[in-house]
């Protein structure tokens, strides 16, 4: 019997990429050829079938023989499941003010989770003990939403990176008030590849509770994961899991895709390109007269102070955000498929608008 014709066609130009978002690129051939071998056939529903049995090995591999990955749909579905994991009701998280859990997330951690989020100011999106101490207090006090938990980003929301040391200060400093450490991953390849380490050496090496691990932003079609490192931090997230909306039926298409990424070498493969492909934009923007580069570029985001004609122009030719558009700060970003020529380019046309 022949198959029946589809009028599925391509919508967009496959040559043109922007610097916008990570998430702006495809997923990568090795993930996809992942999911057709995932494809045909039954496998059990909700978890039960043979690649996230797979996955947990896997997972093991990099975090830690009692670490346990529950996949889910997206990150902020993996932020709000770890923060329920570990907050009580009265439970309150302290995190950096620039958070993707209190910038990004359209109020999901307090709306959906029903904890308060207690952000702190930080110069370069990471925190401190002593910063981490400006809402580290009242835990005695009915009045107020109690600390519980200490939320970092790695790598930041600024495009800094955490160093294990630094890490492991916090989870100490935390630990010794009694709260533990979510570190929200999305792009924690990126802060591997940076820091040239495992990324055991920032997590539960380091003393980290629960991690929420991205895989879209250097590869996956979809679908990242809560892991837990600390299985005495946590209950129920089986259940937390499915009434946060983040069960999949058909889990098999996200373990393996996360399969696809950690069993051998592409996440790092992957990081390692977007960041070097960050320090080579950063390199040309820095010849650029009038271009300031606000942060250091550690992992693959470039952040940079510019006119807000220009970078209206420019946004004509290449997509990316403002950042701060009353300051005139944007953010360029450099993905797993971002090539030199890509590159190049752009850096070429900035200059061609800065001189006009």
């Amino acid at each position: 019997m022949n198959p029946p014709k589809t009028d599925a066609r391509r919508h967009h130009d496959p040559e043109i990429r922007g610097f916008a978002s990570d998430n702006y690129a495809g997923a990568h051939p090795e993930v996809l050829a992942a999911l057709a071998l995932a494809n045909g056939g039954h496998q059990v529903a909700y978890g039960e079938d043979d690649y996230t049995d797979h996955l947990q090995r896997v997972i093991r591999s990099h975090f830690g023989a009692s670490a346990e990955a529950f996949p889910v749909f997206n990150g902020t579905g993996a932020n709000v499941v770890a923060l329920q994991a570990l907050t009580d009701r009265w439970g309150a998280v302290i995190c950096a003010e620039s958070a993707h859990i209190n910038v990004d997330e359209g109020g999901a951690p307090e709306r959906m989770g029903g904890l308060k989020l207690l952000p702190v100011s930080t110069p370069d999106g990471k925190l401190t003990p002593d910063l981490i101490d400006r809402q580290a207090y009242g835990w005695d006090d009915e009045h107020r939403a109690m600390p519980q938990v200490v939320s970092i980003t790695q790598n930041t929301e600024l495009g800094t990176v955490y160093t294990p040391d630094e890490v492991r200060a916090i989870c100490e400093h935390a630990h010794a008030h009694g709260m533990k450490v979510h570190l929200d991953g999305a792009r924690i390849a990126n802060a591997a590849a940076s820091l040239n380490v495992p990324m055991r050496a920032f997590t539960n090496a380091a003393g980290v509770d629960v991690l929420s691990f991205g895989g879209t932003k250097n590869g996956a079609l979809f679908g990242e994961a809560v892991v837990v490192l600390d299985q005495d931090a946590v209950s129920h997230m089986k259940h937390l899991r499915k009434l946060s909306m983040q069960l999949a039926s058909k889990m098999r298409f996200v373990s393996v895709q996360l399969e696809a990424l950690l069993a051998k070498d592409l996440w790092l493969r992957n990081a390692r390109h977007s960041n070097e492909m960050a320090q080579r934009l950063a390199e040309g923007v820095r010849a650029v007269h009038g271009v300031e580069i606000l942060h250091p570029v550690q992992a693959n985001a470039v952040f940079a102070r510019l006119p807000h004609d220009v970078s209206e122009r420019l946004q004509k030719r290449y997509r990316f955000y403002f950042w701060d558009e009353a300051a005139g700060d944007v953010r360029w970003m450099c993905s797993f498929d971002t090539s030199e020529d890509d590159v190049d380019g752009f850096v070429a046309a900035l200059k061609e608008e800065m001189a006009r």
